[in-house]
């Protein structure tokens, strides 16, 4: 032993210079870098696990509009579905009309300057007659702190299927400004309410975190639980009403010829005018009475929310959804005289239809009756059926704007994901779909940028970028476009086009989409998800373009004759990002071809060479030919022989 271990010992010592100057691995790159393992809620395959549960909450609203002094009265009774394995002893509820007002924390935290998310601050919920039951005494004890409300109950709401009931009477002033999500647009012949986080609503409870409960700020959006809707809104008799879901009374609101023009519409793949411009406002003509107050009864199942908008002056429209199993839905669109004509708002339902079929047919089938596009005073906002787009967007811009907003009907309508916490997981998703979707939209009559990685390198190599991961109530006005839509789209771009290819690609991304539709997925669950379904370990992808903040810069330092039938070309990974190396090859008789590296290349170290074995003399290397990757140096992408340059 003792002879062995002096052998020993001179080794080491005499390799002890080598030890100083080795280089270390990239082995950090490709490790694990956050808890993925998967539990009886949560498969480490990325779908739920065998005992998978989530909350739910029904509601039943009957709300009034009072346009004379722009109040929402409403009466609410939510039915909350305990499925947890834990007895619930109260419920947390979202009450987000308290983000407007002077104290509130989204108040506070907004820059003196304002940006997008400023809001008024005269507004503020109130609630009165608060009764909450469980199966014990009827309780009254509630907290308001900010935009969060805290109901308890006498008896717990018993684990494993027990349910709860909070019945109150809500009121609050309708802001002008809502936050860019939600208000008032005001035109010559009347206001349009866009109706938004306009009832109490459960937050989540979840295997995770338990409560979620992070206050309404500003860009950071909503994570709320599914469940059945009925909602009525009551209005004055001269307004036209269009909310999520199905209206189930259309005759009682209606007149003769709207409901016909509405069937007609049902059947007809060119848009139908349910009001027309010349009609728009005539209430003569519009509306089954003339005094007095109407009352809308709308109905929607499995969903996360509802929204609504009202007008006197709408310009209404329709037509036919044309869906993969056969079934029909509806697009429509509600705008006033300002936002018609044909290279606005009236191809606002031709838009709606192209998205949503679209999409059901690329990822999944859209599950509601009715999408309709509000002309309103948000720039561009989602909900369930609803969208709120911009009363002044016109051509490109409204198709994008459209788009975008119905797109989120698949991200976080259908997979409900944590937008508060998590806006990669819906915007960024959401724009990575729009691409594909603005492609193919009438054989390209507008163009997409998301695809075009490279030109975003500016904001790549900016010292004061941000992660993906960054929330978006912390992530800095300016990167939050990157942080949130852009990077994660150019991501999944890079994954469908580039690393993956378009099977593979889309084989995990539907059954990602198809194992968490109406879930709560975590971003855990997407990269699993992803990883198992198709074959690959992508801890390096995940860990450097989602989590950390580095950058891709991929290197083709040397081409150089190995002999008479094979070429070496010497490649350099530069960045902080291994990828792998697809690159082009162009020979002196023009001949090309396409090879690629996979990214073990780069585990030991930056500097890769490849033997390339033909007889033809090469022209051109060429690293991205299709340019997917945002290389924040194109300058080295490219090798040209001497004589060609």
């Amino acid at each position: 032993m003792k002879r062995i271990y002096c052998t020993l010992l001179v080794c080491l010592m005499g390799f002890a210079s080598f030890a100083q100057e080795a280089e270390p691995n990239n082995q950090d790159k490709f490790d694990d870098f956050m808890y993925r393992r998967g539990n009886v809620y949560r498969a480490a395959s990325g779908v739920p696990g065998p005992e998978y549960w989530q909350n739910g909450a029904d509601y039943v609203i009957e709300a009034e509009l009072d346009d004379v002094n722009n109040i929402l009265k409403g009466k609410l009774t939510m039915t909350y579905h305990n499925n947890s394995p834990q007895d619930l002893d109260f419920v947390w509820m979202y009450v987000e009309q308290n983000r407007f007002t002077p104290d509130s924390r989204g108040t506070l935290t907004t820059p003196i300057a304002g940006n997008r998310y400023s809001g008024d601050t005269d507004g503020g919920l109130k609630i009165s007659k608060l009764a909450a039951n469980s199966g014990g005494k009827e309780s009254n004890r509630y907290l308001i702190t900010d935009t969060r409300m805290q109901v308890f109950f006498d008896k717990p709401i018993a684990a494993k299927g027990g349910k709860g009931t909070v019945s109150m009477d809500f009121e609050f002033k309708i802001p002008q400004e809502g936050m860019d999500r939600m208000g008032q647009y005001k035109t010559k012949e009347g206001v349009t309410y866009s109706m938004a986080q306009w009832y109490p609503r459960a937050a989540v409870y979840d295997d995770v975190v338990g409560w979620n409960t992070e206050p309404y700020l500003g860009a950071g959006e909503f994570y709320v639980e599914y469940g059945n809707f009925d909602y009525k809104v009551t209005v004055p008799y001269n307004y036209i009403v269009v909310g999520s879901g199905e209206l189930i009374n259309p005759k009682d609101v209606l007149t003769k010829e709207e409901v016909n023009r509405l069937e007609k519409a049902a059947a007809s793949d060119k848009t139908v005018y349910i009001i027309s411009p010349k009609e728009a406002g005539n209430t003569s003509v519009t509306r089954p009475i003339q005094n007095g107050k109407l009352t809308w009864h709308f109905k929607m199942e499995n969903t996360r929310d509802v929204a609504f908008a009202a007008a006197k002056n709408f310009i209404w429209d329709a037509a036919k959804i044309n869906l993969p199993s056969g079934k029909k839905a509806m697009a429509q669109s509600v705008y006033t005289k300002e936002s018609d004509g044909d290279k606005a708002w009236g191809r606002s339902t031709e838009y709606t239809k192209a998205s949503i079929e679209h999409y059901s047919k690329m990822w999944y089938e859209y599950p509601y009756p009715n999408a309709v596009n509000v002309a309103s005073n948000a720039g561009g906002m989602e909900y369930p059926g609803v969208s709120f787009c911009h009363a002044r967007s016109r051509e490109a811009d409204l198709w994008d704007v459209t788009d975008h907003e119905f797109g989120h009907n698949w991200f976080p309508m259908i997979v409900g994901s944590n937008e508060r916490r998590y806006a990669w997981m819906d915007e960024g998703f959401n724009t990575f779909i729009n691409y594909y979707s603005t492609v193919n939209f009438n054989n390209g009559e507008y163009t997409s940028d998301v695809a075009k990685s490279r030109n975003r390198v500016m904001w790549f190599r900016w010292s004061g970028r941000e992660s993906v991961s960054t929330y978006p109530d912390v992530a800095k006005s300016m990167n939050l476009a990157y942080t949130a839509y852009y990077k994660p789209a150019t991501g999944l771009i890079m994954l469908r086009e580039y690393i993956l290819g378009h099977d593979r690609f889309d084989n995990a991304f539907k059954t990602y989409v198809n194992k968490w539709a109406f879930k709560h997925p975590q971003p855990s669950d997407f990269y699993n998800c992803m990883e198992n379904v198709a074959g690959e370990n992508l801890n390096w992808f995940w860990k450097g373009w989602f989590v950390g903040n580095g950058n891709v810069n991929l290197a083709v330092t040397n081409v150089s004759q190995y002999d008479n039938d094979s070429t070496i070309i010497t490649f350099a990974n530069k960045g902080d990002i291994p990828m792998p190396v697809v690159f082009k090859v162009i020979y002196d008789d023009n001949s090309t071809e396409i090879r690629t590296l996979p990214v073990e290349v780069w585990q030991r170290g930056n500097e890769w060479k490849y033997l390339l074995k033909s007889p033809k003399k090469v022209k051109i290397v060429d690293i991205d030919p299709g340019r997917f990757l945002p290389d924040i140096d194109g300058t080295d992408n490219s090798w040209i022989k001497e004589e060609q340059k």
